[in-house]
């Protein structure tokens, strides 16, 4: 485990020169004691509140995170439009939000990539059309996707792929948001939707007997990475130490796996 000092102390100065193993210097935090890190906690399962209490893969996370730096956990759940704010305000020491690593991000943040999300098929739990995945069975059907998303995308290249095939087309539905092409899957009216792996999750999680996912997540070139400030290298490298140490003890997975999350979301394969 991953040694936490503050601050060093004439003793503990001593203590190492008579031999004991030397310990390492923990980036400083916000809160002495504790790691705080924000959370967006409107997004299941990564940190949503239930009966009162933030739950869900990213708060586990955090728990293990400080656990390894012999810190206490200070989760504050914050707007995600204010977690950026927050951290380069020194009022948390780490942005743990399911955050998306991108360009725009990366010159404000420094990022440690922990997950990575791509795109899934989401039909009903009946799937009538009996569609399997991103696949031929996709040709002559119909599907939903955000208006102007990537998935959209996708959808007219899979249709573009059928036709060459001599197969049906496809009808690419676009719809405003995500929720809209839920809706019109659950109604019938569009046989899939293309969704991103986390909307995915949070549709056949808080609607288990309406939704499912089917085939394998495809396009998996986005990661999730812990955002810290640019100016603390400490801090990075003490992320980096302790999610490591945590995917060797195997928690890593049993978390992933108790929220539901696939194993192709996992980066270290």
């Amino acid at each position: 485990m991953i040694r936490t000092i503050l601050a060093l102390t004439f003793a503990a100065t001593m203590i190492a020169g008579a031999g004991a193993q030397p310990a390492k210097t923990a980036p400083a935090v916000a809160q002495p004691g504790k790691l705080s890190y924000a959370v967006a906690g409107s997004f299941a399962p990564f940190a949503f509140v239930r009966n009162g209490t933030l739950v869900g893969f990213d708060v586990e996370m955090g728990d293990e995170l400080a656990k390894q730096l012999e810190l206490q956990p200070n989760p504050l759940n914050i707007e995600f439009k204010g977690v950026i704010p927050a951290l380069l305000g020194g009022r948390v020491d780490m942005i743990n939000a399911a955050m998306f690593i991108t360009e725009e991000r990366a010159k404000q943040v420094e990022f440690v990539p922990y997950l990575r999300v791509g795109t899934e098929v989401v039909v009903t739990k009946t799937n009538p059309s009996k569609i399997t995945g991103r696949d031929d069975s996709l040709c002559g059907k119909r599907i939903a996707v955000t208006l102007g998303g990537i998935q959209e995308t996708y959808a007219r290249a899979d249709d573009a792929r059928c036709k060459a095939a001599g197969k049906d087309s496809i009808t690419v539905m676009t719809l405003p948001t995500a929720q809209d092409s839920l809706l019109t899957v659950r109604q019938g009216r569009a046989d899939a939707l293309f969704d991103s792996t986390p909307g995915a999750i949070k549709a056949t999680t808080e609607l288990p007997d309406v939704f499912m996912t089917v085939g394998t997540t495809f396009e998996a070139k986005t990661r999730l990475g812990y955002a810290v400030r640019k100016n603390d290298p400490q801090m990075k490298a003490a992320i980096e130490q302790a999610l490591a140490a945590i995917v060797k003890s195997g928690r890593y997975r049993e978390i992933m796996q108790k929220w539901a999350l696939p194993a192709t979301m996992s980066i270290f394969d």
